[in-house]
């Protein structure tokens, strides 16, 4: 049996271009060849009791190329382990044979295509002179969101809020390092409605980013809430947005940001506009007028995996 090929973190990391792999997204958000099963989706008890802990199964089918899934576990009680919440692998298969062609590390994946398919959003839904942006979360996406969000858009000044402020000065040095310069900041309320972009990345269970603190022009993008009980804005935000998702099938159910809404008749579904499958082949339109207030949700689609999985095999190989 042949070694098992193993694309580990650093590699990942070493190995990024956001402008090539927001790139390669775009091209897999218009390409009918993939086949993309509903994930599957299971909480458990944590053991040491308080909120649960969720184990996903992504799948993804290129029926003339290669097809993988990724399997993640997500434990927001990590934190008092010093251990980041998402753990997991990618198994990477050739579609027509069904060989293993390689095992890649989940988080480092995760962290990538998330980011830039904030990215690859941003570029249709925000200004396309926003020079400044609003970090909210100090975790593991923060610098890939800042990174990916400066590769479609000219920022130059940009905020970070975390509850943990020596996260934040790591953050604030790891990018200093690269030429990256932020500020970090220990209250919100005066810089969500005076930046362009707002980007959030938080296991948050109440709003933290509000409506009416928000002005014309900007645009949001919400990463974090991935359950119908986790929500990053309120109905405010939601009633006056222009809202789009990343796929509609999963993003209209998933997201306490949406669910929530959408239960309470706050919005419909019609006002969610579309998704990025819709975007990308031009089905449907994005940011229309610089005084729209967009709104984007992701909550994670395993075709973003395989379209990594793809970028960072062949870069391995």
């Amino acid at each position: 049996m042949s070694q098992i090929n193993y694309i580990d973190k650093t590699f990942i990391n070493q190995n990024s271009d956001y402008p090539e792999l927001i790139a390669e997204l775009e091209t897999g958000f218009s390409n009918n060849n993939l086949l993309i099963p509903p994930r599957i989706h299971q909480n458990y008890p944590h053991r040491s009791g308080g909120e649960d802990a969720t184990l996903l199964m992504m799948p993804a089918w290129n029926k003339m190329g290669n097809s993988g899934v990724k399997i993640v576990t997500v434990n927001p009680q990590n934190h008092s382990k010093n251990l980041p919440s998402i753990q997991g692998t990618y198994v990477f298969f050739d579609s027509e044979t069904g060989v293993l062609k390689a095992i890649l590390d989940a988080k480092a994946l995760t962290a990538k295509r998330t980011a830039a398919t904030s990215a690859l959003a941003s570029s249709y839904l925000s200004k396309i002179d926003s020079s400044s942006m609003l970090m909210i979360g100090n975790g593991a996406l923060a610098p890939e969101l800042i990174r990916a969000h400066m590769a479609v858009r000219p920022i130059k000044d940009i905020f970070l809020w975390g509850r943990n402020q020596r996260k934040s000065a790591a953050i604030k040095d790891l990018l200093a390092e690269e030429g990256i310069h932020i500020q970090t900041i220990v209250k919100i309320d005066n810089y969500i409605g005076s930046v362009d972009i707002i980007s959030s990345a938080t296991l948050s269970p109440t709003p933290l980013i509000f409506g009416n603190m928000l002005n014309v022009g900007q645009h949001v993008d919400l990463v974090g809430s991935y359950k119908p009980t986790m929500r990053e804005s309120d109905d405010e935000l939601m009633r006056r947005s222009k809202i789009y998702v990343d796929a509609l099938e999963s993003g209209l159910r998933e997201s306490g940001d949406i669910f929530l809404p959408l239960q309470d008749g706050v919005i419909s579904k019609s006002d969610i506009l579309g998704d990025l499958f819709g975007l990308c082949t031009k089905k449907v339109s994005g940011r229309r007028d610089n005084t729209d207030i967009t709104t984007f949700k992701s909550v994670g689609h395993a075709l973003e995996d395989l379209i990594a999985a793809e970028y960072f095999y062949s870069k391995y190989t």
